[in-house]
């Protein structure tokens, strides 16, 4: 619990809460009654509000339309057995939305602006956040620039909005990945650990081409060989590999994912060996063949802990081993749950209670 700044709050004049149905709920697509504003006037944050959700003005000048100025965050609520509202790590988000914001010369914001608006937002919105198993308020932090120029070059204004959508799972069933050879996701001194618009622009017509085919997502390999794992659109990757967790060393073209630093934490508490390096495609597919590579699986925000059920590269398919209830996925999933639904200790004080 935090001291909040003053905001100024205009509440919607009919709330949609009533057209809520969380068993015919799309992800992405139904969203909460107010978002928090925020404007940067080129020295300093002001006009803190919350208002209705609704549409927003702009004109075609509008310079992240040109030159892709636009950084977001994906953060979860959820609601406890007793009704309390709890989000997981949301200061971490601050954190890596403000290094974002560095990468692309944008105007950082501070802390307590992020976390005032965040918690009267949720204080006023709290409804909406389903209690029910496996489902969450999905929260979306975002910045963009607001100068109307045709340059390039960084803009001195910026909006910072946070706004909701209650969401179910984002995958039912375990996914089938295919090695990326050939496009890239991010390079080597771009903005791969930048959580940026364009990054996920330039994911969707591999990721297209991969859908066709059958598979459910891609295993992003570095730009250079193409031999070494990288990450999904959405996910990091994690493999165990004899009785070990693996997986790939956060760089400047993987994104920090606090799902998977989570996961990190919890393998070395529980005495799991941990190898945060570089992952070689051989070294799977040979990890694979001997039996060695018993499971692999997705770790982030949207997706949470999603199994692999085939691994697919130049041409073949690769099953993996049956997943079981004791499979360490499963558990540290249910492990991160009962730690965000409020159900055990949160010994490391990730949870933040509104």
């Amino acid at each position: 619990m935090i001291d909040t700044l003053p905001i100024d709050i205009q509440k919607t004049a009919q709330s949609r809460i009533a057209e809520l149905n969380l068993d015919q709920l799309t992800f992405g697509h139904t969203f909460a009654d107010h978002m928090f504003v925020a404007d940067f006037d080129g020295k300093e944050w002001t006009d803190l509000r919350i208002i209705p959700y609704g549409d927003m003005l702009f004109k075609p000048a509008l310079m992240p339309l040109h030159y892709g100025q636009a950084i977001f965050e994906g953060m979860k609520a959820y609601k406890s057995a007793e009704g309390e509202v709890l989000i997981f790590r949301p200061q971490e988000n601050a954190a890596r939305l403000n290094k974002s914001a560095h990468r692309l010369c944008m105007a950082e914001i501070p802390e307590d602006i992020f976390m005032s608006g965040l918690t009267e937002l949720l204080r006023l919105d709290s409804q909406w956040v389903p209690q029910r198993d496996n489902y969450s308020l999905y929260i979306r932090p975002f910045m963009f620039a607001t100068d109307e120029y045709i340059g390039v070059s960084p803009s001195k204004t910026y909006r910072f909005i946070i706004f909701n959508c209650p969401v179910g799972a984002y995958y039912s069933k375990p996914v089938k990945v295919k090695v990326e050879t050939e496009f890239v996701r991010a390079a080597t001194g771009g903005t791969g650990a930048a959580k940026c618009a364009g990054n996920y622009a330039g994911s969707l017509y591999p990721a297209k081409l991969a859908q066709e085919a059958g598979y459910d997502q891609l295993i992003w390999t570095d730009s250079t060989e193409h031999k070494y794992v990288e990450e999904a659109g959405t996910m990091n990757f994690m493999f165990v590999i004899d009785g070990t967790l693996v997986t790939p060393a956060v760089s400047d073209s993987i994104l920090d994912g606090i799902t998977r630093k989570s996961i990190v934490q919890i393998a070395k508490d529980w005495g799991m060996p941990v190898e945060e390096r570089k992952v070689s495609i051989a070294e799977l597919i040979e990890a694979l063949e001997s039996g060695r590579l018993t499971e692999a699986f997705g770790a982030g925000t949207a997706a949470v802990v999603s199994p692999i059920s085939v691994i697919g590269y130049e041409g073949k398919d690769y099953d993996l081993p049956e997943i079981k209830s004791d499979n360490f996925a499963n558990r540290v999933k249910i492990y991160l749950d009962d730690i965000k639904y409020g159900r055990v200790a949160d010994p490391h004080n990730w949870v933040y209670h509104l």
